[in-house]
């Protein structure tokens, strides 16, 4: 996920806080101080530590002003009826806002301040100086893909986020559907601005988006073709929240022909003339895949590998990392192999996982359920467990729920989202049933841990729920930090006995080695030019999941340069700083103080997780130091 607004992925917050923060910060920092600041750029901004939290939370919350989408994702209903502007403009206008805030927050004087709020001014200096370089390379990604794009993002969103509980916000709904044309029209030209530039997607992607499109367009009122005509998904979703409301049956009637009117008159027009742009510029696209491609191409992978693993490592380190990962984690499941009796090489094995029929559920509704039911099992135990390895547990419930079918053909494996703080909407653990041949029951494990519990639910949820925690903290963070503990995550349970089923264990390995594929293919496509067959290639060779698997990742790590590499460097990194931190305080190392203090601080970047852990390892040393000079006088 992650810097303030600009980020990939993240999570948010609700709007008791925000109705807070918009209503109340001026009574702690006085507007007259900070326009004399503004006005006065060689003055210091002398505030103390509640004041620095409450100044982050005004710029945090001015930026949260600024998108429609990011307010609804946090429960708010202001601009309730809009999309963001993805316009040049507004990027610009948010670029220049982020200077300012960067100028003021610069200009606080930070010799007074406690180590807790000198690290919130540290960390928004740090975040916001990498969105303002950042925006060098705001044309080198692509806007439309086959994962994701904005195409796909207006019916996911309709549909996940606005909530309606009124007429009113049904006819924001309705508002918003009309919206996405000029949402759609700004699209195209963001595309047509990379075009000229020579930043096209690969020509694989142009089907998959294409096929989206007419997803979305299926069913009425777009397809009236027979009374019997199914309802799309956009208003099969509108029809169901429309029904929940204690309305007359008219105004229901009334709201429903108003949004058919809608999707037929503004969205569908809108979609049309997208697809026939892409069918247009698919003329001008090439089976180059790398982000060596891109104009500076290889200065932006180097930027885009630094931001995500927020190191220093090159290309080259995080490939050879790769190479070494992948070997030591298949002679582990070569052990495994010995333990369950299995007659034959590595390939031969992995052949036998893929294809074996009890590894499988069947590709049925009845079977779908069935994975349903056992991850939310899984999950369950696991929350039974937690005392083993936590002092503190998040709040917020989690339920496992199906990827929805308009987005399941090209959406990843599994993947969750963050509950509402209010308690209006759980943690969200989605599993990808859209082809349970992609789904092994020996994998199930390591994936309801890592997007679920202990994983994604337990970092964000705990980060949501922090006391006196500047809210771009909460609600922003890094990929490496969040996906490094994700797949940290997976391994932790075995600890305490899960993965009692050697597969089961395999499956955790699996999921590990694919990790450490991803620094290998990742850097093989973007730095080493490698092309789409040669990383498929690379995936066949040394990893257990189906070709299909193996080609929507692939084409993943493609259109998203170096975001794959965040998991294992990130991992890697929080099993340094265990070891690290055990060999130093021996019998004193409390694995549950250490998992607390990795979460304390939400999504931090590897060199401030750094400073904590060995900060907690000095002060535990000191403590014991000063008890045993206690006892000792004694």
């Amino acid at each position: 996920m992650t810097t303030l607004l600009k980020t990939f992925f993240y999570s948010f917050f609700y709007t008791s806080l925000a109705v807070f923060l918009l209503s109340g910060c001026s009574a702690e920092i006085k507007n007259a101080e900070l326009n004399n600041h503004q006005s006065s750029e060689s003055e210091n901004l002398l505030l103390n530590d509640a004041e620095v939290v409450t100044l982050l939370d005004k710029l945090f919350m001015e930026e949260l002003n600024e998108s429609p989408e990011y307010m609804a994702y946090l429960g708010m209903r202001e601009r309730y009826d809009e999309w963001n502007d993805i316009s040049d403009a507004a990027r610009d206008k948010n670029l220049a806002m982020a200077k300012r805030h960067l100028s003021t927050v610069k200009s606080i004087d930070q010799s007074a301040l406690s180590p807790a709020a000198l690290l919130n001014v540290q960390m928004f200096i740090e975040q916001s100086e990498q969105s303002i370089a950042g925006d060098k390379w705001r044309y080198h990604n692509y806007p439309v893909n086959q994962m994701r794009g904005v195409h796909s993002k207006i019916p996911s969103f309709l549909i996940n986020q606005h909530l309606v509980a009124n007429q009113a916000e049904a006819q924001a709904y309705i508002s918003r559907i009309s919206n996405s044309a000029k949402l759609l029209q700004q699209l195209i030209e963001q595309l047509e601005t990379r075009r000229e530039l020579g930043i096209i997607p690969p020509k694989f992607v142009f089907p998959r988006v294409i096929e989206s499109i007419d997803n979305i367009l299926s069913g009425a009122p777009f397809d009236n073709t027979s009374d019997a005509s199914e309802p799309s998904t956009i208003l099969a979703d509108f029809g169901s929240k429309v029904t929940a409301l204690d309305l007359p049956q008219q105004q229901q009637n009334q709201l429903m022909a108003d949004a058919s009117s809608a999707l037929v008159n503004d969205m569908a027009p809108a979609y049309l003339r997208l697809r026939n742009y892409m069918i247009e510029l698919q003329t001008d696209a090439d089976d180059r895949d790398g982000a060596w491609k891109f104009p500076d191409g290889e200065a932006f992978y180097n930027y885009a590998l630094q931001r995500t693993t927020t190191t220093n490592m090159s290309a080259d380190e995080i490939h050879r990392v790769g190479l070494a990962e992948v070997a030591r984690i298949q002679n582990e499941m070569r052990e495994i192999m010995q333990q369950v009796g299995f007659d034959g090489d590595l390939q031969a094995f992995f052949n036998f996982t893929r294809n074996d029929p009890q590894f499988y559920y069947p590709d049925t509704a009845e079977g779908k359920q069935a994975y349903l039911d056992e991850a939310t099992a899984l999950i369950n135990t696991m929350k039974s467990r937690l005392d083993e390895l936590f002092n503190i547990k998040p709040k917020a419930d989690l339920m496992v729920k199906a990827v929805e079918p308009f987005r399941e053909a090209s959406a990843g494996q599994a993947f969750y989202q963050s509950p509402a703080p209010d308690g209006s909407r759980p943690g969200t653990y989605f599993a990808n049933l859209y082809r349970m041949g992609d789904m092994a029951k020996y994998q199930m494990e390591a994936l309801a841990y890592h997007e679920g519990i202990p994983g994604h639910h337990m970092q964000i949820s705990i980060a949501q729920e922090l006391q006196n925690m500047p809210k771009f903290r909460l609600f922003g963070g890094y990929t490496v930090f969040s996906e490094g503990w994700g797949l940290y995550s997976e391994l932790v349970p075995k600890e305490i006995g899960m993965y009692s089923d050697p597969y089961s264990n395999f499956g955790r390995l699996s999921g590990e080695l694919y990790r450490a594929c991803r620094l290998v293919v990742d850097t093989g496509i973007h730095s080493k030019r490698w092309s789409r067959q040669q990383a498929l290639d690379y995936m066949a060779a040394n990893v257990p999941h189906s070709a299909s698997y193996n080609v929507r990742q692939i084409e993943r790590y493609i259109v998203r340069p170096s975001q794959a590499t965040a998991y294992k460097i990130g991992m890697l990194k929080i099993q340094q700083l265990r070891s690290r931190a055990s060999d130093q305080l021996g019998d004193k190392f409390d694995i549950r103080q250490f998992h607390d203090v990795v979460l304390k601080d939400g999504s931090v970047s590897l060199s401030i997780l750094e400073t904590n852990v060995m900060n907690w390892v000095s002060d535990t040393l000191e403590n014991s130091m000063s008890e045993q000079s206690i006892q000792a006088t004694y």
